[in-house]
């Protein structure tokens, strides 16, 4: 028979194996949970970096739209019907669809409440219509998936 204090030593140092145990086991759960929360974040940047890298071009290629709806509107008032004016109306509905399947979305601008974070307001003028609310669209405005692309430029009502 082993002496008590030798007993007592060797079952101290087994719980101090036990309590080394549960740490180590602590810190390993807890570096799993960082790494899993870590790998999820860049997930969810990697998507958002996704959705939002087309977003410069996409941009640019708004003054071809603007220029496209330009010459559509300029045939529609001189009343040009023939061949030529269906198919660029062919190729704009393409070319916009286009950019609606990447996330492109217009902003509602007529007749809503003056937003700050949609709308930029190039004048104001006496209306009939209650103060803040747009009343005439100067240059459209786009949302790329959920977030504004560019402003819509737009004239609200002072009140009377």
């Amino acid at each position: 028979m082993k002496p008590p204090a030798e007993k007592k030593a060797k079952e101290k140092g087994i719980e101090d194996i036990k309590k080394q145990n549960e740490e180590y086991l602590d810190r390993l759960k807890r570096l799993q949970a960082e790494f899993e929360n870590f790998q999820k974040r860049v997930e969810k940047e990697r998507n958002e970096f996704r959705s939002y890298s087309s977003s410069e071009i996409i941009r640019k290629l708004l003054d071809i739209v603007d220029n496209f709806e330009r010459a559509l509107n300029s045939f529609k008032e001189s009343k040009v019907n023939d061949e030529h004016v269906k198919g660029l109306e062919m190729i704009y509905n393409n070319f916009y669809s286009l950019l609606e399947s990447e996330g492109l979305k217009p902003i509602v601008a007529i007749n809503e409440k003056f937003d700050p974070y949609r709308h930029e307001v190039v004048s104001k003028i006496k209306a009939e219509k209650p103060e803040g609310a747009v009343i005439e669209e100067i240059q459209k405005g786009y949302m790329l998936n959920g977030r504004v692309l560019r402003h819509a430029k737009v004239i609200i009502s002072a009140g009377n």
